[in-house]
């Protein structure tokens, strides 16, 4: 399975409204100074950076590599850690993730490895991508892959739960869960589509030849163009988010 590749530079282009969109999430956390804080699936730390700001002790983790140099360049205590095995143990008051648990398909061992690191009493607090989430753009780029004799469906490499199912999961994983929703967010791109694509759909244009990848991406524009193109505001992408709050009691 072709696996997403992070560049801080690209993403900082592209994708600079995940943490500019995080706010929301901030305030249900609501860090208090001087607790200690584990940021899952950190990015380059923009959105660490507020939980900094709020006083909390921040360590920032993410799986990629080059995502955590950017965190570091921010001089940010940033490690590169896989969320399923998490190096720690009862150290943090609250572990905090937006934009990253969708990415993470063993929901159960990510779930595992986050209760580990909590201390007692301690919160989880997230946003992710919830069931329906870029529902129309993965449909255009599955068909358009099916078209080329390629299993679309079988690139999809999203975990996008209903608000029940995740809540199920997390009282599985030993969570009491505070608050839990699923709700939709469209959301203004800052440029075109085919600069979301070639950052967020990696696995479905890497299983087309390089000479098709413009041809694929054009071809997802034009089916996409009548539902998520506005003349007078540009592409807007149909995001469902999950955000919920939870308790390691």
């Amino acid at each position: 399975m072709t696996q997403q590749k992070w560049d801080p530079r690209t993403y900082a282009q592209n994708a600079r409204f995940v943490s500019d969109l995080g706010s929301p999430v901030v305030d249900l956390l609501a860090p208090r100074p001087g607790e200690r804080i584990l940021d899952l699936g950190c990015g380059d730390g923009a959105l660490t950076e507020k939980l900094v700001a709020a006083g909390a002790l921040v360590v920032a983790v993410d799986a990629s590599a080059e995502q955590v140099a950017g965190a570091r360049a921010r001089g940010l205590d940033a490690r590169v850690a896989r969320a399923e095995s998490l190096p720690f143990d009862a150290e943090f008051d609250a572990v905090f993730s937006n934009a990253a648990l969708h990415w993470m398909p063993d929901a159960s061992a990510v779930l595992s490895s986050v209760y580990r690191a909590l201390r007692p009493g301690g919160r989880f607090v997230a946003e992710m991508g919830g069931a329906g989430n870029v529902a129309a753009i993965r449909s255009a780029l599955v068909s358009a892959l099916d078209r080329r004799g390629i299993d679309g469906a079988g690139l999809d490499l999203l975990f996008l739960p209903t608000a029940d199912e995740y809540r199920a999961l997390l009282e599985a994983g030993g969570f009491t869960v505070r608050t839990i929703s699923l709700f939709a967010r469209p959301t203004l791109l800052p440029g075109d589509l085919s600069a979301w694509l070639e950052t967020f759909a990696q696995s479905f244009l890497r299983a087309v030849p390089d000479d098709d990848r413009a041809g694929l991406i054009e071809e997802v524009s034009a089916m996409l163009r009548p539902r998520l193109y506005d003349p007078a505001r540009g592409w807007i992408a149909d995001y469902v988010r999950l955000r919920f709050a939870a308790v390691k009691e």
